[in-house]
């Protein structure tokens, strides 16, 4: 079927709590944003919950269900998109996990989950422990983004059922791995030998000895979460007959998309951090519409300034991205559909995802522009879109851009 383009913009982690030391605002709602705004008050607004009402999204269910796929239906664990954004081609059968590169002390008591936010390094590191074999079981270990990683186990006996290593805080001891199921006995024997052995193995690296002696802390454990078996996606094409691309920096996104059919597209300083080219992610976007229907833009950098706790930071980040913004609306043409929004909330007080759902916005030519000015957590939970779950948006996009099938006779 023909139809208008769609442009699909997720600002990560972007939702907010009201702060004190902001006046009791949100990010958003201090940030100066004029595009943004220009957009919401001449588009169509609303909230959405990326999963449901009060469900606590991660950025893999969430990023599924803005794609049009039910979670609840196709989700097996976050590790098989991280292993595909990272470029391990998992197999049926395969068993892969999300990773941190971690420090820990002699006690395996974990300092830093995040090793410091490595940046540098995280490749000779993985190539480390690429293509051991343990138990027959073939082990393949690649970096992702910054200082994440993935682990794919690919051999016989293998079971997805088993728990993290990750004891998701720090000053406490990484975890022993253990099956939640009977059958899952070996995988967890192999986890734990895995992490005795990356212990070993990456205390005595090269990069973490350069780390340790400019004082940096080393990256010298592998935090072990999130494991899958990989599941089978209807693409994009087969369901909306759309070609389709997506520009990110971050390993999981990119496997995601990768894996129902659309392009990876990679972008010079287009990457994860606070420093990605959110200008270069615009214009390659507009550049993908020459023979791309659907086109989704992922920013990262407000996600991180949740977790990390720092507000005005985030308003710099809403800033820079409304800049992007101002891109888009330069270069867009009448058959464009547009929508703005997140794949979940990361206030700066939690410092981690919440349930609270995030603002949306809609634009395009014949959208029923609501009283809605501006774009903000409070001010478009007034919006004529109401309140939609994150497996709506793509329909109404669709729809929008003359692309959805009559349902009925």
């Amino acid at each position: 079927m023909e139809g208008r383009k769609l442009l699909l913009i997720v600002l990560d982690g972007l939702g907010d709590r009201p702060i004190k030391d902001l006046g009791n605002k949100t990010p958003l709602q201090l940030a100066a944003k004029s595009n943004l705004d220009w957009l919401a008050s001449n588009g169509a607004c609303g909230i959405l919950d990326p999963i449901a009402p009060g469900v606590c999204p991660g950025s893999d269910t969430s990023h599924l269900s803005l794609l049009g796929y039910d979670p609840f239906q196709v989700y097996t664990g976050r590790g098989p998109f991280e292993a595909a954004g990272a470029g391990i081609a998992v197999k049926g059968g395969d068993v892969a996990f999300r990773c941190n590169f971690a420090t820990v002390d002699r006690d395996m008591r974990v300092l830093d989950r995040r090793a410091g936010r490595i940046k540098q390094g995280t490749v000779e590191l993985a190539k480390s422990l690429d293509g051991l074999e343990i138990e027959g079981v073939r082990i393949l270990f690649k970096a992702g983004t910054e200082h994440r990683a993935a682990l794919v186990l690919r051999g016989p006996g293998l079971s997805a059922d088993v728990s993290d290593t990750d004891p998701h805080e720090e000053g406490s001891n990484i975890l022993e791995c253990k099956a939640i199921q009977p059958g899952a006995e070996k995988t967890a024997r192999i986890i734990n030998e895995f992490s005795r052995i990356a212990h070993d193995t990456l205390r005595q690296h090269s990069v973490n000895r350069e780390r340790e002696e400019k004082g940096v802390v080393p990256a010298n454990a592998v935090l072990i979460r999130g494991g899958g078996i990989f599941p089978h996606l209807k693409s994009i094409e087969e369901k909306h007959n759309m070609k389709s691309a997506v520009v990110a920096g971050v390993a999981l996104i990119k496997g995601i998309c990768g894996s129902v059919g659309m392009e990876v597209l990679e972008v010079k300083g287009a990457t994860g951090g606070l420093d990605t080219d959110m200008m270069a992610k615009a214009k390659a976007a507009m550049d993908a519409f020459v023979d791309k229907d659907f086109v989704l833009i992922n920013v990262k950098a407000a996600d991180i300034c949740g977790h990390d706790g720092r507000p005005m930071d985030k308003v710099k980040v809403v800033e820079r991205a409304d800049q992007m913004l101002g891109y888009i609306r330069d270069h867009m043409t009448e058959s464009l559909v547009l929508a703005v929004t997140s794949d979940h909330s990361t206030p700066c007080a939690v410092r981690n995802h919440t349930g609270d759902p995030v603002p949306m916005l809609i634009f395009g030519e014949g959208v029923r522009v609501d009283d809605v000015q501006t774009f903000d957590e409070i001010a478009c939970a007034k919006g004529g879109l109401g309140r939609l779950r994150g497996i709506d948006l793509l329909p109404l996009m669709l729809d929008l851009a003359g692309r959805n099938v009559k349902f009925g006779a």
